[in-house]
């Protein structure tokens, strides 16, 4: 190919370079410049007042009203940054998508909440909303299950950096690539020796090669598996962070009064790491939520195992119903706020203790 067929999008590329140079080089100057501005500001008040006649009048310090004034106007320059990230990232694009949402396919005719209903009265979106149902019910309680049993198992083991380590590692890789690397654990060849993992230990113990992601709704539950395997690295940190700070008092005074270890599990260390339970619940739930790229890879959707992101996208990308995409979307909005709320009220509790 010659280079013209590509000077279009090496064009394009060098407008977006660009463009991010810019925009991130403007937010980091702007955080530079203003502090500096008012931190040389106050050096030079504090050097003039240290400069004055002792005899002469002290200037005293600033008004109450003006140092409030001050610092509202330094945190106001420290928030326009992230406020205008939000609002043109986050704030416009969720108000054009409930105005798509109650339009049709192509946004040319008002049909109200016509859209919302078509999600509960197709038979093959009700599937989705029963896998999508599935998948925030077993992601979040078998991942931090894995992942509290992994940081009770290893804590203060011989190897526990390396261990901790090899559990993280996952975390570390992108669910596509997840996606790819389960794939082929659960490759099928129908004749001669299996390539996938998990075909070969079943072959091995007598069985006969299963096309494992065609048959529901053992292929979603496979697919909840690689999802667990992400999120059991990023609940074990966190839970084992928080039995390490338990204090070390409570957990002698518990060894003094004879409590087994399944005692000390129940009435120790699980009650102090509860607020860090909650989190890593809440997290993995709305991370399992917009569960989207492992389904896409593995999958694509087929064989009843979609769910909700990926009917969205497929609603607006690839049928062009931009309606029924933005509806979907509105509606797992509306799924994560009542877990943002519980969250935030649940940090409150926290402080007020």
């Amino acid at each position: 190919m010659e280079f013209e067929d590509f000077a279009p999008k090496l064009t394009m590329l060098l407008y977006g370079v660009i463009a991010f140079v810019v925009v991130v080089g403007g937010l980091l100057l702007l955080l530079d410049v203003v502090p500096n501005f008012f931190a040389r500001r106050r050096e030079a008040a504090l050097i003039a007042a240290a400069a004055a006649p002792a005899d002469g009048p002290s200037p005293g310090p600033l008004p109450r009203r003006l140092r409030k004034k001050r610092e509202g106007l330094l945190g106001l320059a420290f928030m326009v940054p992230a406020l205008l990230l939000l609002l043109i990232g986050l704030v416009i694009p969720a108000i054009r998508t409930v105005i798509l949402s109650l339009f049709n396919g192509n946004g040319e005719k008002f049909v109200g909440l016509r859209n919302y209903g078509w999600i509960f009265q197709e038979n093959d979106i009700v599937r989705v909303l029963i896998n999508t149902l599935a998948w925030v019910i077993l992601v979040p309680l078998l991942a931090t299950s894995v992942g509290l049993l992994y940081a009770v198992m290893i804590d203060r083991a011989r190897f526990e950096s390396v261990a901790k380590s090899l559990i993280f590692l996952p975390m570390a890789i992108s669910f596509v690539g997840a996606g790819i690397i389960w794939k082929f654990v659960y490759a099928y060849r129908g004749e001669g020796d299996q390539i996938g993992l998990l075909n070969w230990l079943w072959v091995a113990v007598g069985g006969t090669p299963q096309q494992w992601l065609l048959d529901p709704p053992l292929n979603t539950l496979l697919l909840i598996v690689v999802m667990v395997w992400i999120q059991a690295g990023f609940s074990m940190v966190i839970l084992s962070a928080a039995i390490k700070a338990i204090p070390a008092d409570i957990v002698e005074a518990a060894r003094l009064d004879g409590v087994t270890p399944w005692q000390m599990f129940w009435r120790v260390t699980l009650p102090s790491i509860r607020p860090s339970l909650i989190v890593v619940v809440v997290t993995i739930t709305i991370a399992t939520l917009k569960v989207f790229d492992i389904v896409r890879t593995m999958t694509n959707g087929n064989y009843d195992t979609n769910v909700v992101a990926l009917e969205m996208y497929n609603q607006a990308f690839r049928y062009q119903e931009n309606g029924q995409g933005s509806a979907l979307a509105v509606f797992l909005f509306i799924l994560v706020i009542p877990i943002v709320i519980f969250q935030i009220r649940n940090l409150r509790r926290q402080r007020e203790v």
